[in-house]
This record gives structure tokens, C-alpha cells and sequence, in this order.
């Protein structure tokens, strides 16, 4: 008997036939990739049988070469039956996850995966292989095919082996009516969702900083991402995963050619046999001869043919005959029939058996300019209480004409969504149209009020003039809800702001932003600020609003001053002045004054704040704002702090504080603390390290890196006046550990004197040359001549004894610093 011979591989035995066929095109991999129009990448894979070409793949090589692709197919459909899965034991072992010191739970923005989840075996095993071999995968195929509900039902396959985060972000490759999502706002969402905070990301130097920091992330976490809907591989590329275990899983209409490193997976329709099965899982038959799918057969298959054997055709045709039990399929076929096209079929038959509201309401939805909403935007756009419009919200959700990514939040996929908006322009006059967008921004400046007004703030927040206050809106217990609402309707929110810019809405262009300047400093930056600024002033000045045109100017120089961009912010400011002035709004005053405080303080100059804070206070105090007044009082004692009067810092600073507040880290506390701290450490060091060291606490579980590392430097000069230098050099060095992971370099210009004295007290001479050298090439660099006059005369004192030369010419250079700061002030 001669031997057995070994099980051939159909996998191998199709890929060695695909290497024939290469070789009868005397092509090369690259030139052939090229006349097929697959990556170079894809081929090699084909052709070494670590993936299974699509069909079509093989079709176009057979027909390059001139030969028949017939007896190709049952090897083929062998090859790409889905191998059988791996014991449990042979599953891909992973090393844990560092720890965290987190206190929230990992981050999973994953849609629901669907129960019924059909066919796709055979995709299903590729990408998860190829996450598993090259840690990124790319699914492609037309509208509806399933992409997302693949991508999805892998993530979920895949969560547990990648525990840190679970995030999914829709890039609106196609989503009619909106641009496709850049990669700026698309990093800075995914950096939010990993709760990266606001002095971590860059502000500027464009993409590749932020996806440099994106990529850092990552790298010490397991973390799978859904990046869905993408409209090519350039708005796609910054986003992917660098070093480290993360994974991400890519959909797009597109082929992503240009993604020569990520393996892709093409999806076609389903079979005819799986769209069967799925359309009879999905409407609850129950099968056989006896169900109402299998008494009907012909019915049955032109319901299939209708739906063109596309998942989101079918699931929407199934939702309807699931809940129309005296139903036949014949009648779901007439009612079918009735429509335009499979999409339109599809969604007009489920629309029609909706009740009239809650049909309104869905074709309302299409004019939604964000990506996703929940009942309280439903509601405003419907003119609805939330509670009704929840209930038609689960009413659409079980039509499957919305979809649910988290408990509460709702979405449109794109095909209906395109036709909720047809359907609205068809069948809904103008007016209503713009009535019911017009409501959506009133809602979303009228949130943004009231989220701003739980966070931090300097002088209490205004209502806001733009449209009219919605009867319901959410409420916010503290400022983590309002943060947590504004990273959920981030996208949203410029959306709505592109949206007000496009129909003319100028007041809420103009008001929107102003209620998001505390979101933007702790979580986004300053970059993007800037530039909503820049378009509010235009709308400022189409509405011909003089308080607006005073306000839009003074944001527009408190958003330059916050990038570091002193002199444009000096001129926003020289404009707003007679503006404001000419308004008579005392408030508007007293914060325009605190603004240029701030700024001639970052500036180097010590006598003009102060003067300025004074004014601010006294504005604040006629205009009957008391937490406006504090924070005055609370700068104002810093001011005479530094100019060395700490007795009357010490007075203002307790004034500051016994102010009542019920947010332990409001900044006039946090600087009224410091303030104290600093000014009572030679007489009272133990109450002075008490204020200090409670800051210090504030700040760290505010997550303000910026206010961290000030009292860090502030306990240090403190600790120094004690004699306690050990303490005090450990307490500079945590500060500027912390500021070297900060972007804003000009924030090291008001701590390097600090942190050079004491080392110079402290015997370390060398150190101290080193700082107050470093200051004195940084002062220049961002227009601070107070900080450049402390380098010269820092510089002289240590070198005082071993160069005497040189120390006199420094003493002198910072004397005529000193005489043109006299002379400017």
C-alpha cells in the first residue's frame, strides 16, 4: 500500500496557482499590482497565501493572463472557508496592561455589537488575523455592505485582549452635508477620549506633533480603535497606532491604496444563502416551510433581490415584517416595490409605517449637522420635551432607521441619513426647516452656558443673547459633568458652530465659543480657539453690535495671549479698548483690565498690572460682581508680592480668600493661597507650607498641570527663605520635570530666576550660571524684559566673586533693562 500523502493546504494550493499565473504575465509583484489596481502589498500577501484574494481579485488577474477563472472557484471557495477556531489555550497570549493610576474605568466608546451578527466568517478570520500579524486592517466595500458592523463585532472579539481603551470614531468620509473630519480635530477627540490633557497637546507645528503624541499614548497601552468611515489614506495615516500593542481597524468606501502597510479586507454583498439566513434571524421567522419566509418562496427572493443582498437593506426590510406579524411577504414586497431605489425602498417603507411625529421627527433628523445626539437635542429639533422625543427615538431604534453607540447617544447611519434629509427638503416647508435648525444652535450655545458656568470661571458666566432658551436642558451637578458633556458633543458643537457660519446665525457665532474658553484651556488647546475667534469677530462685525464687536475682539486677544502670541493679543486688546469703553458695560471693562494684566505681566512689567488689577477690582465691585472682584484682589496681591510689599499681599491674599466659593480650586483661591504661601514663610513657615502644599493638592486633583508645576516652584522659594534648600531645589526640580512635558515653553521664563537663586544660595554656582543663562536667551524669545533684567542681575551676583569683570557688565546691562522698563511703564 503506498503511503498517505499529506492533506494539501487549499490556501497554499490556490496561492501556488496565483504564482503560475503571475508568472505567465511576466510581471513583476509591483507592475502587476499596478495593473490590477491592488497594492503591491495585497498581492504579495495573495500570492504567499497569507490571505485569500477576493474573488474579484482573481477574476482580474485570469483575465490579464487570458485564462479561464472557472476551474479556479471551487479551490477558491475551499480556501476561503473559515478555518477552525483555535482552543482557547492556543489563543494569542498577551502581556498585561501597565498599571494606571487613573481613577476612572478604561474608556470603551464601541457601538452595541448586534446579536444576530450573520455570515462573514471567512473576513471575520482574516481581520482578526491580520490585526494579530500587522496590528492595523483596513475593510473596504460599498455603502450598507457591513463594514462597520464587521469592524464593530471584531473590536468586540478583540476587547479583551486589549483592555486600556475601546474607541470608536466615526471620520465622516461620507456623510452628506459635512466635510469629511481633518486629522487636527480628529486627534485632538481621540486625545480627549484618552483624557490626555489640554497642556500635553501641541498647539502648534501642525499634524504631526499632535499624532507624535497620539503615538506616545498608545504606545504603553493595549488599546483597540474603530476609525470608521474614512475617506482616504491621508486622513486616515496620523491617526494609526505607532510602537507599542494597539490595534486599529480601519473602514472606508475607498480602497485605501496608499496605506501600502495595512493589509486590506474588501467586502462584497452577502451570499444569497446568508442574506436569507440574516433576513430570517433579523425579522424573527421561524424558518422552514412553516414560517411566513418559507410559505412565500418567490416573495421571499424578490424581498432578497430588492434589498440587493445588502446587510443594512435587509435588517431595515426585516425590522418591518418583525413588527407587522398579519403581514405576508408579498405585502412587504408591494410596499417595497413602491420605492426609488433598494436604499430608498428599504427606508421609505419603514418611514411609512411610522406614527406622523415620530416621521417628523425623523426627517427633522437629517438636518442634524453633528454626528451624533441624544433626547435633549432630539428634542429641540423636534420641538419636543426630552421624554417624548426619547420615545420615538426607541421607536426609530427599533425600525433600525437610528442606531444606539452608547446608552442615550443616537446616530444616523449615513444612507439614512442621506435619505432623512431628501425626505425633509421633499416633504417639509422651508421655514420649518429653519425653524427647527435654528432651535438646534439655540440649544447647543444655551448647554454650553450652562456646562461653562459649573467649571471654573473668572467673573461668573452671562446668559447668553443668541436665539431663545430652550424649555429643557441637562443639568450639570459639577464641573467633571459639564467636562464630561463637552467631550461627548465635541464634534457636535463645531459642527453646530460651522453650521451657524453657514446660515448666517452670527449671534450664535459669536457666543458659542465664548461659553467653551474653559473646555478649550484644559482639554483642546488654544490653536483651534483662535480660529473660531477669528470667524466669531467677522460675524461681530456683519451684526454691526458694538458690545459683540468689544467682546469679540477681547476673546479674540485673551485666545492669542493663551497660544503665546503676545503682540497680536496687544493689538486684539488696543481695539477692544474705546470699544468697550464706548459700551459703558462696566463688567465688560473690569474684564477687559484683568486681560491686560495678564498680559503686561507676561510681558515683564510689574507696575502697570498691579495698576491694572486695582481698576479690574473696582469695576468688578460697581458692576455687583463679587468672585470678579476676588480674582482682582487675589492678582493684585501677587503683583505686590513680587514688588516685595508682602505684608499687603499677605492682607489682600486672606481678602481673596475668605470670599466663598464651593470650588476648592477656583483660581482666585489657588493665587491667594500661593500668595500666602510666599509672603508668611520667614515669619510663619508652618502655615506657609500649609497654604502652599493645600494649592499644590487643589492643583493636582484639578489635573492643571500648568497651576501644578507654579506651586511646585513657589513651595521651592518659599522653602529656600526657610533655609530649607534641599527641600527647595526638590521642589523646583518636580516643576520643571513637569514643565518639560509641556508644550508652552514661555511658562519656564517666570521660574528659571526662581530655581537659579536657589542654587546660588544653596552653593551650587555652576547650576546657577546654567539657569539664569538659559533665561536670559529665552527672555528675548518671548518678550519678557523684567525676566531678561533678573537673568543680568542673577548672573552678576554669582559671578560677583569669581569674575568681577563680567559681573559688572551684566549689573549694567540689567540696570539699562531696568531704566527702559521705567521709562515704558
Amino acid at each position: 500500500m503506498e503511503p498517505r500523502q499529506p492533506r494539501t493546504d487549499p490556501r497554499d494550493e490556490l496561492a501556488a496557482r496565483l504564482r503560475g499565473l503571475q508568472e505567465l504575465s511576466g510581471q513583476g509583484v509591483r507592475a502587476l499590482a499596478r495593473e490590477l489596481e491592488l497594492s503591491s502589498s495585497s498581492l504579495s500577501r495573495y500570492l504567499g497565501g497569507q490571505t485569500v484574494p477576493p474573488w474579484p481579485s482573481v477574476l482580474a488577474l485570469c483575465k490579464f493572463v487570458r485564462r479561464d477563472p472557472r476551474p479556479l472557484r471551487p479551490l477558491w471557495e475551499r480556501a476561503s472557508s473559515p478555518l477552525p477556531a483555535p482552543p482557547r489555550s492556543s489563543r494569542l497570549v498577551t502581556p498585561p496592561a501597565p498599571p494606571t493610576d487613573a481613577p476612572r474605568p478604561p474608556r470603551n466608546d464601541l457601538p452595541r455589537d448586534v446579536p444576530d451578527f450573520t455570515g462573514r466568517a471567512g473576513q471575520l478570520a482574516t481581520v482578526l488575523e491580520a490585526v494579530r500579524s500587522s496590528r492595523v486592517v483596513a475593510l473596504d466595500g460599498m455603502a450598507g455592505v457591513g463594514k462597520t458592523c464587521l469592524a464593530v463585532h471584531a473590536a468586540h472579539r478583540l476587547a479583551e485582549d486589549y483592555p486600556d481603551a475601546q474607541l470608536y470614531l466615526d471620520l465622516h468620509g461620507f456623510t452628506d452635508g459635512r466635510e469629511p473630519l481633518g486629522p487636527d480635530p480628529a486627534l485632538r477627540t481621540l486625545l480627549a477620549a484618552l483624557d490626555v490633557a489640554s497642556e500635553r497637546i501641541p498647539q502648534e507645528g501642525g499634524i504631526e506633533p499632535l499624532a507624535a503624541v497620539w503615538r506616545a499614548e498608545l504606545a504603553h497601552r493595549r488599546a483597540v480603535i474603530v476609525l470608521d468611515n474614512a475617506v482616504d489614506a491621508e486622513q486616515v495615516r496620523p491617526l494609526l497606532p505607532g510602537a507599542g500593542p494597539s490595534v486599529a481597524l480601519i473602514t472606508s468606501r475607498n480602497r485605501l491604496l496608499g496605506l501600502d502597510e495595512v493589509p486590506p479586507v474588501s467586502l462584497d454583498v452577502l451570499s444569497p444563502e446568508e442574506s436569507a439566513e440574516l433576513l430570517t434571524r433579523a425579522s424573527g421567522d421561524a424558518g422552514g416551510a412553516e414560517g411566513r419566509l418559507g410559505r412565500d418562496p418567490e416573495a421571499t427572493a424578490e424581498v432578497l433581490r430588492l434589498c440587493g443582498q445588502l446587510p443594512l437593506a435587509l435588517r431595515l426590510a426585516a425590522a418591518r415584517l418583525r413588527h407587522r406579524p398579519g403581514w405576508t411577504v408579498g405585502i412587504l414586497v408591494e410596499r417595497m416595490a413602491e420605492g426609488a431605489s433598494e436604499f430608498d425602498t428599504a427606508f421609505a417603507m419603514s418611514v411609512r409605517q411610522l406614527d406622523h411625529a415620530t416621521g417628523r421627527l425623523f426627517r427633522l433628523l437629517g438636518l442634524l449637522p453633528g454626528e451624533s445626539f441624544d433626547a435633549y437635542v432630539a428634542g429641540a429639533l423636534a420641538d419636543l420635551a426630552p421624554r417624548a422625543a426619547r420615545e420615538m427615538l426607541e421607536d426609530l431604534l427599533d425600525a433600525h432607521l437610528v442606531q444606539e453607540r452608547s446608552p442615550g447617544r443616537y446616530r444616523l447611519h449615513d444612507l439614512v441619513h442621506q435619505h432623512a434629509r431628501r425626505a425633509c427638503a421633499e416633504q417639509d416647508p422651508e421655514a420649518l426647516r429653519e425653524k427647527a435648525l435654528r432651535r438646534v444652535l439655540d440649544y447647543y450655545v444655551h448647554t454650553a452656558a450652562a456646562a461653562d458656568a459649573a467649571m471654573p470661571f473668572l467673573a461668573g458666566t452671562r446668559q447668553p443673547s443668541a436665539g431663545a432658551r430652550p424649555a429643557a436642558l441637562p443639568s450639570f451637578a459639577d464641573k467633571r459633568a459639564a467636562l464630561g458633556w463637552y467631550v461627548t458633543e465635541y464634534t457636535n458643537l463645531m459642527a453646530a458652530f460651522e453650521t451657524a457660519v453657514a446660515t448666517g446665525a452670527d449671534r450664535h457665532v459669536c457666543e458659542l465659543p465664548r461659553f467653551m474658553r474653559t473646555y478649550f484651556a484644559r482639554r483642546c488647546g488654544t490653536t483651534h480657539l483662535n480660529f473660531l475667534f477669528e470667524r466669531s469677530l467677522d460675524a461681530a462685525h456683519r451684526l454691526g453690535d458694538p458690545w459683540q464687536l468689544a467682546e469679540a475682539h477681547s476673546d479674540l486677544g485673551f485666545a492669542r495671549y493663551n497660544a503665546g502670541r503676545m503682540a497680536e493679543a496687544d493689538a486684539a486688546y488696543a481695539s477692544a479698548l474705546p470699544l468697550v469703553t464706548e459700551t459703558g458695560d462696566t463688567r465688560s471693562q473690569a474684564e477687559l483690565a484683568m486681560r491686560l494684566g495678564y498680559l503686561k505681566w507676561d510681558s515683564g512689567q510689574v507696575e502697570e498690572p498691579l495698576t491694572l488689577f486695582r481698576r479690574a477690582g473696582g469695576l468688578f465691585e460697581k458692576a455687583g460682581c463679587p468672585t470678579g472682584a476676588a480674582h482682582a484682589t487675589a492678582y493684585e496681591a501677587w503683583a505686590l508680592l513680587q514688588l516685595g510689599h508682602q505684608e499687603e499681599a499677605a492682607r489682600l491674599a486672606r481678602e481673596a480668600l475668605a470670599v466663598p466659593h464651593t470650588d476648592p480650586s477656583w483660581p482666585p483661591a489657588l493665587t491667594a493661597r500661593i500668595t500666602l504661601g510666599v509672603a508668611l514663610a520667614p515669619e510663619a513657615p508652618d502655615e506657609a507650607v500649609e497654604h502652599l502644599r493645600g494649592a499644590l493638592e487643589v492643583a493636582r486633583e484639578d489635573g492643571h498641570r500648568h497651576n501644578e508645576a507654579w506651586c511646585l516652584n513657589c513651595l521651592g522659594v518659599a522653602l529656600r527663605r526657610m533655609g530649607r534648600y534641599e527641600e527647595a531645589l526638590a521642589a523646583h526640580q518636580e516643576a520643571f520635570a513637569l514643565l518639560d512635558e509641556l508644550f508652552e515653553s514661555h511658562w519656564k521664563i517666570h521660574f528659571l530666576d526662581d530655581y537659579a537663586e536657589t542654587c546660588r544660595l544653596a552653593g551650587l554656582s555652576e547650576q546657577a550660571l546654567q539657569l539664569h543663562r538659559e533665561a536670559l536667551e529665552l527672555a528675548p524669545q518671548v518678550g519678557n524684559r523684567h525676566a531678561e533684567a533678573l537673568a543680568h542681575e542673577g548672573l552678576a551676583a554669582v559671578l560677583e566673586g569669581t569674575d568681577p569683570v563680567a559681573a559688572e557688565r551684566h549689573r549694567e546691562a540689567g540696570r539699562a533693562l531696568r531704566g527702559e522698563l521705567e521709562i515704558a511703564g
